[in-house]
């Protein structure tokens, strides 16, 4: 989510030089920035946090976009060396308040708390216009995500893999997880037009498959915020979470959000908390309204 700020951050400061420092495997999100943005890659099983940010040289300023530990170990270490520090505020009351149902509106989302920490910086930012539009062809389908709480219930996913099928639809398949590709091959065996691509691409291959699609059907997950980064429309399911915590894609409609409006949604942030019934009621969802859906 933090790639569209800070590519128009880049372009709108064009005099700055911008360091992105994340996990190397994260490098491919940030490929074709400005020429004033560098990726600096960090494996942290292999390096030490006080090496890495005794490595990292100075900086005028940083902007902790994350708000954990690691980052708040670099920002205190930049801070020390002169570097103007702001951090980001995640509104965890708002987000307390929205899961205990005392609120029920839609918080910030979270690029604007990205704007925010470049504006703390002296760097106001003009959010940058979302791409996201209908275009190429086939029905790219992620269905799992991190946790349970946000996981359409996985024989109903194949139900609605059954039906897009039987329509002649073509459908791309994305997990990642060793049971996922399980599943997620035999589907591919069992079901027409229907392809797999669960663990054959590198991140970057996959980013281009989505591009090439019409629309994705994911959970409130990566893959979400992975089309979205590249343009393409999606039709998301939503359980135990809720778009309302300002982590809908950037530039998808809340229209295309499928969810059941419960007293008891949204019971979680993240998506990882169980279910106070035991039945996570918030995916009795059919496989023929998604299907329909994706249809419109």
């Amino acid at each position: 989510m933090l790639a569209p700020i800070l590519r128009a951050a880049a372009e709108q400061y064009p005099d700055t030089e911008f360091t992105m420092l994340s996990q190397q495997r994260f490098a491919d999100l940030f490929a074709g920035m400005p020429t004033n943005v560098k990726f600096h890659g960090v494996d942290l099983k292999k390096q030490s946090l006080p090496s890495l940010t005794s490595a990292l040289g100075s900086y005028d300023g940083v902007a902790d976009m994350h708000g954990v530990i690691r980052s708040v170990f670099v920002s205190a270490a930049m801070l020390f060396k002169g570097a103007k520090v702001a951090s980001i505020h995640k509104g965890r009351g708002e987000k307390r308040q929205l899961t205990k149902g005392k609120i029920h509106c839609r918080l910030k989302h979270t690029i604007e708390r990205y704007a925010d920490v470049f504006a703390a910086l002296g760097m106001p930012i003009l959010l940058p216009t979302p791409t996201n539009k209908n275009k190429g062809n086939g029905i790219g389908i992620a269905p799992f995500a991190a946790h349970p709480g946000k996981v359409y219930p996985i024989e109903r996913m194949e139900r609605v893999v059954e039906l897009l099928s039987q329509k002649g639809e073509r459908i791309v398949l994305f997990g990642g997880g060793k049971k996922e590709k399980e599943v997620l091959n035999a589907w591919a065996a069992k079901y027409p037009n229907v392809e797999s691509i669960a663990g054959k691409l590198t991140l970057a291959e996959e980013l281009e498959v989505m591009r090439t699609l019409r629309v994705m059907l994911t959970m409130d997950s990566g893959n979400m915020h992975l089309a979205s980064l590249v343009g393409t429309r999606v039709i998301s399911i939503w359980g135990a979470t809720h778009p309302y915590a300002g982590f809908l894609g950037y530039g998808q409609r809340e229209d295309d959000c499928i969810q059941r409006d419960l007293p008891c949604r949204p019971c979680s942030v993240y998506g990882n908390k169980p279910c106070i019934y035991g039945d996570y009621r918030c995916m009795d969802i059919s496989p023929e309204e998604i299907v329909e859906r994706l249809m419109e």
